[in-house]
């Protein structure tokens, strides 16, 4: 993953390397140094109800804005403006956590730092890792307006009671079905040509989360989420398209936190983390970033959700720097709202 564009003359760069410029989308700071630590030496250990906080803030001011067009407009957006108004929505947060996390990286490290750095956006693929992060930002808004949205319903229509299971359920549902699909990819022959781009960097960066071919990018960005959909509303949650960009937040959040290799301890927030804790599947940052760096076709730590699917079916890789022994319970990392 050879990545030296950013020192290139700028006359050279296309239109890819100055959208990741402009909208400064990198993972670290070329002029900046960030600590190196040993595999030994303890984790900072995060704040959960901060990463919540997070989540809940950044999902909750576009409905808040959604819902003030209705007040003073008396009229709710159309599907396509709704489109618009969420895909940038989804835009401005995923953007504004890569930077968030810059700055973590920065100021904690990276896990396996004291071998390998994280990889960059490669040479060979800046015009593929563009396209990738435009995908999602496009399809994902559009088949939840498309699947969901209803003019008559505004934000305040959500069922509040309803969005916490709603989140958790679609966070281990989703997890289901990405475990099946991932695991055959890295198990099958025919399916493993479809996944092996997004395996080409071992130690990845947010940006790199979509880094895939395109039969994978259909299926992570439109094929999981809609058979989620579809389970929820078969089992009987109400799904709205309220709630269901919710529960996407939380994904994305969580797709973008689990390729950034950062240097601490925290799970992927989820409103079912105490409960998965009982059982020793809630997922932490270091199980993906492990499923990259030890996994090539056989591999494991396949959820990217939760690890409810990967401890039923004994597919668990045992921490190296984030397990218990080795967490800073005093010297805690927080994340910033803005």
């Amino acid at each position: 993953m050879k990545s030296t564009w950013r020192s290139w003359d700028r006359q050279k760069w296309n239109r890819g390397h100055w959208l990741l410029e402009i909208l400064n989308a990198h993972h670290l700071d070329l002029d900046k140094d960030f600590p190196v630590h040993e595999k030994t030496d303890k984790v900072p250990l995060a704040t959960e109800w901060h990463f919540h906080r997070y989540v809940i803030v950044h999902a909750g001011i576009p409905l808040l804005l959604h819902q003030l067009y209705i007040y003073y407009t008396g009229n709710n957006m159309s599907p396509w403006v709704a489109f618009l108004f969420y895909h940038l929505a989804l835009t401005f947060n995923s953007v504004h956590e890569v930077h968030i996390l810059r700055r973590l990286g920065h100021r904690h490290g990276f896990l396996d730092g004291d071998k390998h750095p994280r990889d960059g956006v490669p040479d060979v693929g800046v015009g593929t890792t563009v396209q990738s992060v435009l995908s999602v930002m496009i399809f994902r808004p559009i088949i939840s307006v498309f699947f969901s949205y209803q003019a008559d319903k505004p934000p305040s229509s959500i069922p509040w009671l309803w969005l916490a299971v709603e989140t958790g359920a679609y966070a281990v549902i989703l997890d289901f079905w990405y475990y099946l699909f991932h695991r055959s990819m890295h198990e099958s022959d025919r399916l493993w040509q479809f996944h092996r781009t997004h395996h080409l960097t071992k130690h990845p960066n947010p940006l790199l989360t979509a880094y895939a071919d395109h039969v994978q990018e259909f299926f992570d960005i439109v094929g999981v989420p809609l058979m989620t959909y579809g389970t929820m509303k078969l089992v009987g949650f109400p799904m709205g398209f309220y709630e269901w960009w919710v529960c996407q937040e939380y994904v994305v959040f969580t797709e973008i936190l689990g390729h950034s290799g950062l240097r601490i301890a925290v799970t992927a927030v989820n409103p079912w983390t105490w409960l998965l804790k009982c059982f020793d599947m809630e997922l932490m940052l270091e199980d993906h970033d492990l499923h990259h760096r030890k996994g090539w076709k056989s591999s494991y730590n396949y959820g990217k959700q939760t690890r409810v699917w990967d401890r039923l079916f004994n597919t668990c890789l045992p921490r190296v720097e984030g397990h218990v022994d080795n967490i800073d319970y005093v010297n805690t990392a927080e994340l910033p709202l803005f």
